[in-house]
């Protein structure tokens, strides 16, 4: 019952009022005990646990396994760009790993922001929730099952609320490789992949690459493990292959656009493309792939030739090849014209009834059902004056293994944020600071209760725990340092919304107090 309340977008009335926030305060009890159980499996806790219930509950979802889900049909669509017997699909592996195969195996820095219990969710110390599919990729190179695969899974992060950014997203990982001893006697390993590259279908389109294939700073190549080409036809074959990916995505997309009546531009004009530098802690040289799109350049995502300290370490020194990451909500939105990511986790009928995976392949775009209105709040305080400065990262520009998951649409802004002359949608309404909070962390008096440092996450993680999937966005607004005391100031939009009616003035209010209690009592901060 929880798990559908808290991910699903049909909530009940009562649930408003209590289950988000119970389900909180149970994570915290969670998080200090010894041990947690997860789809059956045991797994130790420590003070590095910051996983909520609310997060655990939802790996048993498994979106991109849900027949007629956009998700699962966007899925299918990129797969069947890499056939069989060449790439094996892996589509069912579990997503508490070790922080060896999250990090250590792909070569991140011991210092890499990705660590950090700000953005990633830790069951112990050594054990992750994945943040990307990448986490798997050297345990399949090693288990030397084929010459390339693709990985689509569940990936979580400690991230931003907006109508793009959600703690649970989908990526697709993908590789291809080629065996040196393998290569038959009289060639060489370039020339057999410019072979292997002419069963890429070549398609009519602008392709903007005016890079080298590698260069000694910007993008430098492997020369103690690669000759130049060799990386000039590795590079050759990921970038046709991926073309072959876009086309195949952008068609559907103009196919839909047509069918829906559309005319613009964008469904006539040649497709137009262009590869960018880039930087990944496991592919050198790397890219991002762009597609120019309604008048806007779309990052749609990143590749490179692989480490070859990464296929050393598992096990397969004599390989060499490419990988791709992808997040299959952001061409989700795109293919179905989604607006808000949160739909994807919606059960209701109305949402998901509405696709079919077609025998045709043609994509029916959504049609939206719920208009009601937003109803902004603002959250004001000041910081312990201990607290260093929190942090406020631009989610969309922390280096991952793949671009942000949905990308492409922009949060609405907060100066922008929609008002009515109901009471539900004032943004001034204050939080009282007067019920009596939630228990606050065990001290002998408050004067010397010793605070965490806030972190945006934090805040985002706390609003997602109060009002569930009701929390549309989670906007800074302010932020400054009183110009005599030092002491540093926050104010946050928080925009609520109901996808299948409207919000009541009572229930925001209880959702937002909620949240500025919590604030006060997990974090120290005094309410403004």
């Amino acid at each position: 019952m929880i798990q559908d309340i808290v991910q699903g977008i049909i909530v009940a009335n009562e649930c408003l009022s209590g289950v988000f926030y119970r389900n909180y305060i149970q994570s915290w009890k969670e998080a200090t005990s010894n041990q947690i159980t997860v789809e059956g499996k045991a797994y130790d806790t420590d003070e590095w646990m910051n996983a909520p219930s609310s997060i655990l509950s939802s790996i048993s979802r498994r979106l991109h396994l849900q027949p007629d889900h956009p998700i699962t049909i966007t899925r299918k669509l990129i797969e069947s760009r890499f056939p069989a017997p060449t790439y094996q699909k892996h589509n069912t592996l579990f997503p508490i790993v070790s922080v060896g195969q999250n990090f250590d195996s792909l070569g991140f820095p011991a210092d890499h922001v990705g660590r950090s219990r700000n953005d990633t969710y830790y069951i112990n110390k050594s054990t992750v929730l994945r943040t990307h599919t990448s986490a798997h990729q050297a345990d399949t190179f090693r288990a030397k099952t084929s010459e390339g695969f693709l990985i689509s899974a569940d990936v979580y992060r400690r991230d931003a609320i907006d109508r793009s950014h959600y703690p649970i997203f989908h990526q697709m990982e993908g590789a291809r490789t080629w065996s040196r001893s393998a290569v038959p006697e009289g060639t060489t390993l370039a020339r057999q992949v410019w072979d292997d590259l002419k069963t890429i279908p070549k398609h009519d389109l602008v392709v903007e690459d005016p890079n080298p294939s590698f260069h000694p700073d910007r993008n430098p190549l492997q020369s103690d493990h690669h000759s130049p080409e060799e990386a000039e036809a590795i590079a050759t074959h990921l970038k046709r292959s991926l073309e072959d990916v876009v086309v195949t995505i952008f068609s559907a997309v103009r196919a839909a656009a047509a069918a829906a009546g559309g005319s613009s531009a964008s469904t006539s004009e040649p497709l137009k493309v262009r590869w960018v530098e880039a930087y990944f802690p496991f592919t050198s040289p790397s890219w991002e792939l762009e597609v120019f799109w309604q008048n806007d350049w779309l990052e749609v995502l990143g590749c490179g030739v692989v480490r070859q300290r990464l296929l050393d370490s598992a096990g397969v020194p004599d390989r060499v090849g490419w990988a791709f990451g992808i997040g299959l909500e952001r061409i989700a939105m795109l293919l179905f014209e989604i607006p808000d990511i949160r739909l994807f986790w919606s059960r209701d009928p109305r949402f998901l009834d509405q696709f079919r995976e077609r025998v045709d392949g043609k994509i029916t775009r959504f049609k939206e059902f719920s208009k009601y209105p937003p109803a902004p709040r603002d959250v004001a305080f000041w910081l312990p004056r201990s607290t260093p400065a929190a942090r406020t990262p631009d989610s969309t520009n922390e280096p991952h293994s793949a671009p942000n998951p949905a990308g492409g649409l922009a949060p609405e802004s907060a100066s922008n944020a929609p008002s009515s002359s109901t009471t539900t949608n004032s943004p001034s309404a204050s939080v009282s600071s007067t019920s009596d909070p939630p228990p606050a962390p065990a001290s002998s008096s408050t004067a010397t209760t010793t605070y965490p440092p806030f972190h945006e996450n934090d805040l985002t993680e706390l609003v997602r725990a109060i009002a569930g999937d009701l929390a549309e966005s989670v906007t800074l607004i302010d932020a400054f340092a009183h110009p005599k005391t030092g002491r540093q100031s926050r104010c946050y939009r928080i925009v609520y919304r109901r996808l299948e009616r409207t919000l009541t003035s009572e229930e925001v209010a209880g959702l937002h107090e909620r949240i500025g209690r919590e604030l006060v009592a997990r974090w120290g901060v005094e309410l403004r």
